[in-house]
């Protein structure tokens, strides 16, 4: 087991919530979700544009698209990940370090 100070659980935190949002959410990563998700856009009366996701294929591509969709359920297995790289590779803390910059700088964006 490894010691866990509060400082390193939050940098843990955000760069979980950084990675996880860079899956689920962002642009750069659309070629990672799309052998796995159809992208479909609704308008409505109103002219705004709404876009939703549905799992293609089935198995383990429909699996990982109904993980890819959903923010929650991609946060626990992202939370994993980081949690086994800051106990199985420390040198690995500045790019976690990173990530929970850019997640901090993210929410800072978000409620400004």
């Amino acid at each position: 087991m490894f010691t866990l100070s509060w400082l390193h659980l939050i940098v843990l935190i955000l760069a979980a919530f950084r990675l996880t949002h860079l899956l689920v959410f962002d642009e750069i990563t659309a070629f990672i979700r799309r052998p796995f998700l159809t992208i479909h856009e609704e308008t409505d009366e109103n002219g705004q544009t709404t876009h939703f996701a549905t799992p293609k294929g089935t198995g383990i591509r429909h699996f990982i698209g109904s993980l890819l969709r959903c923010f929650w359920c991609t946060g626990v297995w992202v939370s994993a990940g980081v949690v086994a790289l800051y106990a199985l590779v420390p040198a690995a803390f500045p790019l976690l370090l990173v990530f929970a910059i850019a997640g901090a700088a993210a929410i800072l964006e978000t409620r400004v």
